[in-house]
């Protein structure tokens, strides 16, 4: 049973120019994993961790790096949550999340399907 649904949308050069303004924000975003990949990947990690906030219905004290995206040897993107986003997502009776990301032309994209 569906659970939950998220998408979100991020524009790859406001990402970076965040990046670039703001020391230390890719270590508040991403996990030290996901920190060393291209820009227009960390938008769509990014968009991912924003669509798993909103399949959860958005409860508040959730970190970003408490959602990370990692890759089968298949190259399939898949979650890994730790912390208040697993407990959270416990808490809802979450046992499978999908993940499709995205990126073209300058955006990125992310859809979660949390379910039970």
């Amino acid at each position: 049973m569906i659970v939950g649904v998220g998408i979100d949308v991020v524009e790859v050069a406001r990402l970076a120019r965040a990046l670039e303004r703001t020391p230390g924000l890719a270590r508040r975003l991403f996990t030290e994993a996901e920190q060393g990949r291209p820009v227009e990947s960390l938008a769509a990690r990014f968009a991912a961790k924003e669509a798993v906030a909103k399949a959860l219905g958005a409860p508040g004290g959730l970190h970003w790096t408490d959602a990370e995206v990692v890759q089968l040897e298949s190259g399939r993107p898949v979650l890994r949550l730790t912390g208040g986003v697993a407990e959270e997502a416990d808490a809802q009776g979450i046992k499978t999340w999908h993940l499709s990301l995205s990126h073209d032309g300058g955006v990125a994209t992310a859809v979660v399907v949390a379910e039970s």
